[in-house]
């Protein structure tokens, strides 16, 4: 009975030495389909205790062609049941020694990889890393983190995207030596052009900054930056960001920039070069008019401001001793982006209701008409400004130097 599996085994092994292509992915369809979610001793039992023989077959048919795609999903499926299978370290271990883990960072790297194999490449790298510390080091110094975050930033499967994202995670943990190099990873990028990428690379630094404990100056810049996004899904978990790096070295630049950002510089608001180029090749087509970003921007450093004054009665009086009442009186008066003068205009409520100080100081710097206006509906008050109380809101002088004492 041995001897009769042991010969049906060998029949197979040279039904794959010598097969075409067809016959190849036949023959791995059918180990998927019987072996998926087996257990290493049932694989060895399924090839007579020597799978790892057809192990090295289909690893290094893979390195032949994975340039070529001559089946790759099919390998990559099969090589999945192996690193996956419990108990099956030993086939990890075989596939690591062969190269398997530059293999499927080339894959993943390669231009010319369709988005399916390079989801399932990250899948096998996803039970790699998992398996220990040794196993993500070994990813790291295969030039895995720059492969997989250019990977995050260029692709456009957000599928791929969120299977980068789970192997960069787990790089992060328990990977003192790396740790440090994947969450600089995150941060560059952020200014990426992948809204996707971007909302997964802030959710991993909300992660990473825990395990990093020092927070990097560099961060501070791009988050920001963050905040002029149109897609409400990066914004929430920027915001998000900058609430938890409170507690670290870098608030103190936070709270600034979000002050500064209420008042956009002139540089801000000019148009950009390249976007006159873009315009000028868009000649005949229709004209589209948006927010500039840095309006945009303004809009969501209100509405930050406002959450972290209400989470924190410290974070609000360190607020109050920068320009904060000063900008968001400007703010209220941006004709030009009505979402600036609501989220202005409800913070700057909450700071006049919470603190009497500043009701003095705003109701000095309107007057009393409009003030009285502000303060009996504040989320619409922009919708009643005349052109003269827009110019009061925009050249108002309040001095906000300790002006809680």
């Amino acid at each position: 009975m041995i001897q009769s599996s042991v010969s049906k085994v060998q029949a197979a092994l040279k039904r794959w030495d010598r097969g075409t292509p067809l016959q190849r992915s036949q023959i791995l369809k059918h180990f998927i389909a019987t072996n998926s979610g087996s257990t290493g001793p049932e694989i060895e039992d399924e090839f007579c205790q020597s799978a790892s023989l057809f192990l090295t077959r289909v690893s290094s048919w893979l390195r032949l062609t994975y340039i070529t795609g001559t089946c790759v999903s099919l390998q990559l499926k099969t090589l999945q049941v192996f690193v996956a299978a419990t108990a099956g370290y030993h086939f990890m271990a075989q596939f690591i020694e062969v190269g398997g883990v530059c293999t499927l960072l080339e894959i993943i790297g390669l231009k010319q990889s369709k988005d399916v194999n390079r989801t399932l490449a990250l899948k096998v790298l996803t039970n790699i890393a998992a398996a220990g510390r040794q196993y993500k080091e070994l990813i790291c110094e295969c030039y895995g983190i720059r492969t997989i975050a250019e990977c995050m930033a260029k692709s456009k499967c957000e599928e791929t995207q969120e299977n980068c994202k789970t192997v960069m995670q787990l790089l992060t943990q328990g990977n003192p030596k790396y740790e440090l190099q994947v969450y600089k990873s995150f941060i560059a990028l952020l200014p990426c052009t992948s809204p996707k990428a971007q909302q997964l690379s802030l959710q991993n630094l909300r992660m990473a900054q825990k395990v990093v404990k020092d927070a990097n100056p560099s961060l501070v810049e791009p988050l920001l930056n963050l905040l002029n996004t149109v897609h409400f899904e990066v914004q929430y978990e920027a915001i998000e960001l900058i609430r938890e790096l409170l507690s670290f070295d870098v608030a103190d630049t936070l709270l600034s920039g979000l002050v500064r950002a209420l008042r956009p510089s002139r540089e801000d608001i000019l148009p950009d070069p390249k976007q006159n180029k873009l315009l000028l090749s868009l000649e005949n087509a229709p004209e589209m008019r948006g927010p500039l970003p840095a309006y945009v921007k303004q809009a969501a450093a209100a509405k930050t401001i406002g959450i972290l004054c209400r989470n924190s009665a410290n974070i609000a009086e360190s607020f109050l001793k920068m320009d904060v009442v000063k900008n968001l009186i400007y703010a209220t008066g941006n004709t030009e982006h009505y979402n600036s003068q609501r989220e202005a205009s409800l913070t700057l409520e909450y700071l006049v209701l919470t603190f009497s100080p500043i009701n003095d100081l705003v109701k000095e710097a309107m007057g009393d008409e409009l003030y009285n206006m502000f303060m009996d509906d504040a989320e619409y008050f922009y919708t009643r400004l005349k052109p003269v109380q827009v110019d009061v809101l925009i050249s108002n002088k309040v001095i906000s130097r300790n002006p809680l004492q």
